[in-house]
């Protein structure tokens, strides 16, 4: 039986003039995680937020009780510079520091922001790394990049250099509202059937009309945006969406 369903709205669609009731409202919906979407400029060609809005939405959710539980901030770093921005998100109240493999395989080893070094990092020192801070580590891979490029990382018998989540970008990261790439399902399948109990994570047009798709693959991770933050009832298609998952174990 594969992980049980987690859903994770994500927070780049809620209102942002009233952010952290919004984040609130999706927990009483049945929300399991929130979703926050970190843009640089630089990694993708769009900006959110950093650390300070984290900051100050996490006294709005209880956190976790237990890794991977309810109310885990889901930080999704699309950003060049990974490694230097851990201790931040850390600080800020991030749970889970899910970085994109392509930023993790050409940034720098640097820890702080105004830090710099010609030392490269990578994804195994990085999951380390986040381990190391006290967070979940996640690591995520844009429709280009081929899945079995994860295998070593997940194989390695270094446990703490294994990442607690893998991401599969169900669209071009940068922007949210775009459409839904089924062509990305076949990577979900094989993740799910080489590593039955890893949490794996879709982002990117998921809705009533595509989630059995990603449930039929093996998601068990479910982020959507606009289709739960535009709902006239946010906890009807919250519950559609983990029922979807939840059948398909």
């Amino acid at each position: 039986m594969s992980p049980a369903a987690i859903i994770a709205p994500s927070i780049l669609s809620a209102d942002f003039a009233a952010l952290g009731a919004a984040c609130v409202d999706t927990i009483h919906h049945g929300a399991d995680w929130l979703h926050i979407d970190i843009m640089d400029g630089h990694f993708v060609p769009n900006m959110t937020f950093g650390a300070p809005v984290v900051t100050k939405i996490r006294p709005h959710i209880a956190k976790p009780s237990t890794p991977h539980g309810k109310g885990t901030f889901d930080c999704h770093m699309m950003i060049a510079e990974p490694k230097k921005w851990v201790k931040d998100f850390r600080k800020a109240g991030c749970d889970l520091y899910c970085f994109h493999y392509e930023a993790a395989v050409s940034s720098t080893a640097a820890e702080k922001p105004q830090e710099n070094t010609h030392r490269q990092t990578n994804p195994k020192e990085l999951i380390s790394y986040i381990h190391a801070n006290d967070m979940l580590a996640g690591i995520a891979i844009k429709p280009g990049t081929p899945v079995d490029i994860l295998f070593e990382i997940l194989d390695n018998p270094e446990k703490n250099e294994v990442p607690d989540m893998v991401l599969v970008m169900t669209v071009e990261p940068g922007f949210g509202g775009q459409s839904f790439m089924a062509n990305m399902m076949p990577k979900v399948e094989a993740l799910r059937q080489r590593y039955p109990d890893l949490n794996i994570e879709v982002d990117g047009g998921l809705a009533e009309g595509t989630i059995d798709q990603a449930a039929d693959a093996g998601a068990n991770v479910i982020v959507a945006g606009s289709a739960v933050f535009g709902a006239k009832d946010p906890a009807d298609v919250i519950s559609k969406l983990r029922a979807a998952v939840e059948k398909r174990r």
